[in-house]
């Protein structure tokens, strides 16, 4: 996974990029059910009837090239092409929707109502030997497994040199927000030794999309252990995460993943501003062009070595209701956002040790906060052993509200403060206002995409990331 920032270094999209956040399927997972292809299916028959039909629709078009693309990406050239026999059957967009049939496909539920009483009251059958769990993250020894079979099983890199690191203060911080489900923690376990063997977990948000509020599940860390992926029991986990969201009278959930599935969206591209140069070459996330040299990337990406903006500090329990008056405001300008009242903004926003960084500017005048900047940690653990390090740090860019000031100007302190806080690099999404700042700040994009979902709940349109203001850890 390569891409190019200039003729100097090029970023290697590592576990942040391509597989990042693989939800819904993990990285295994997902590409055996993209290799279930629908035997005896014409791939340029598709394109034809999508180019000579009745009304053809320029989504109709586009969802068949995209068939055919990954067709032949995965080198199907002939009658084969990919199918999804799992999310076909699933209350989510699909491909080839004809979204100009009007009230046929109406914009919001894709089910029709039903009650929380109406869900069954046991998970669906697992293989011989296995049962299922709910993980109690407040409990020291679960926090241990979960950790582990993260540490050991989760995404990585195509090329298997990364794979990411979640610290228990992490998982904390992401699995326990406010008003939290313990039983929406989901394990598959051994029946006779009791491992931990699979994970999925859902946590409740409300999300604004296209002006309507949504009580949802926010899906994440869906993690398999790698002996048992033959089984192909990420259905059955992705059914049973459901059935307990259902059971609490939540019917909607977002999730993200890096590969493509019925149907996104939006989708939104990773980019990479190196902080420690000589770091990252060394450990082989980036490479210098043909004709750089060491000194020369080291120039490029230098940064003053404190931030520049006056009343920048950091944010404390006293910011809260501010923050989260500003942060609102912000939020609304964008087709999906999170929806934060104050003890959510308390839970993800304020400082963390080793997890979260956040910042504000007050003017020093008025007491006013004008500005707002965040990142979080997520490591990356180094798996190859062609390099002394065994760790990448990486700062991933989490909610950023600049009105005092451009958002180019605000970020900048950003991977200040990041660099000083011994970060490797700094990853960002092109989501929000992010592209004013990106190749301004010498930023490289990555080539792999982050897809957003929605799970029973339609639009009629794909959104551009710029639309999209929500960011899952």
């Amino acid at each position: 996974m390569r891409a190019d920032a200039d003729a100097d270094a090029a970023p290697r999209a590592a576990s942040a990029d391509a597989n990042a956040r693989v939800v819904g399927a993990d990285a295994s997972d997902a590409r055996d059910a993209r290799n279930d292809a629908v035997r005896g299916r014409d791939v340029e028959g598709d394109v034809d009837r999508a180019r000579d039909g009745d009304a053809p629709t320029v989504s109709s078009v586009v969802d068949a090239l995209v068939k055919h693309h990954l067709a032949e990406r995965e080198g199907k050239r002939t009658s084969r092409m990919p199918s999804h026999e799992f999310w076909e059957t699933q209350p989510v967009r699909q491909f080839g929707e004809d979204t100009s049939r009007g009230a046929e496909l109406r914009e919001g539920p894709i089910d029709p109502p039903k009650l929380a009483s109406e869900t069954s009251e046991s998970g669906g059958a697992l293989p011989p030997g296995y049962e299922w769990c709910s993980c109690d993250m407040t409990d020291s020894r679960t926090q241990e497994e979960v950790y582990e079979l993260l540490t050991n099983n989760y995404v990585e890199d195509d090329d298997a040199m990364f794979r990411f690191q979640y610290s228990q203060e992490f998982l904390k911080w992401a699995l326990r927000p406010p008003e939290y489900h313990g039983d929406w923690h989901v394990g598959v376990r051994l029946k006779v030794t009791q491992t931990l063997v699979a994970f999925i977990t859902g946590v409740p948000a409300k999300l604004r999309v296209k002006g309507k509020e949504i009580d949802l599940a926010e899906i994440n860390f869906l993690c398999i252990h790698k002996k048992l992926r033959s089984k192909r029991i990420a259905p059955t986990l992705i059914k049973e995460i459901t059935r307990r969201v259902n059971a609490k009278d939540v019917w909607q959930a977002t999730y993200t993943a890096g590969v493509l599935l019925p149907k996104p969206i939006s989708k939104a591209r990773y980019w990479h501003r190196s902080l420690d140069i000589k770091k990252l070459v060394d450990i082989g996330f980036t490479r210098l062009g043909r004709d750089a040299s060491m000194s020369r990337a080291v120039q490029m990406f230098k940064l003053a070595a404190k931030p520049k903006s006056e009343g920048l500090r950091h944010m404390t329990e006293a910011d809260v209701p501010r923050v989260t008056a500003l942060l609102s405001k912000y939020l609304t300008r964008f087709a999906v956002a999170p929806i934060m009242n104050e003890a959510e903004v308390r839970h993800w926003l304020l400082p963390r040790e080793d997890v979260v960084f956040s910042y504000v500017v007050e003017d020093e005048k008025t007491n006013k906060i004008t500005d707002f900047v965040s990142f979080y940690n997520l490591p990356s653990q180094i798996i190859h052993s062609k390099t002394k390090h065994k760790t990448l740090k990486a700062a991933y860019s989490y909610y950023n509200v600049a009105t005092s000031m451009p958002l180019v100007k605000l970020m900048e302190d950003a991977l200040i403060l990041a660099r000083n806080n011994a970060f490797d690099v700094f990853n960002a999404l092109d989501l929000m206002e992010n592209e004013s700042f990106l190749s301004a700040l010498n930023f490289g994009i990555g080539d792999g995409n982050l897809h957003y979902y929605l799970y029973n709940w339609r639009i009629l349109e794909d959104l551009e990331p710029s639309e999209i203001a929500l960011v899952l850890t």
